[in-house]
């Protein structure tokens, strides 16, 4: 299953490299790729855990950059 989610408000370039690294060591994701230019995560997750891998994803990303706002476009 393909997530899209929208970090908007990152400060640099490493924050995101941080999450994108975080991210790709949950169980059930398949692949992540987090691009600060367009301020995207796009990952593939195991849809009967999406649930619980966004929530962890949301609060990975709140630990290395808590002023971006998380939004799940899709």
């Amino acid at each position: 299953m393909k997530k899209i989610i929208k970090l908007e408000g990152l400060c640099c370039a490493n924050c995101a490299a941080k999450i994108e690294e975080e991210v790709k060591k949950l169980a059930g994701v398949e692949s992540a790729a987090l691009s600060f230019m367009t301020q995207r995560m796009t990952m593939e997750i195991e849809e009967s855990k999406s649930d619980e891998i966004i929530e962890a994803a949301r609060k990975i990303s709140n630990k290395i950059e808590p002023e971006a706002e998380f939004k799940v476009i899709r």
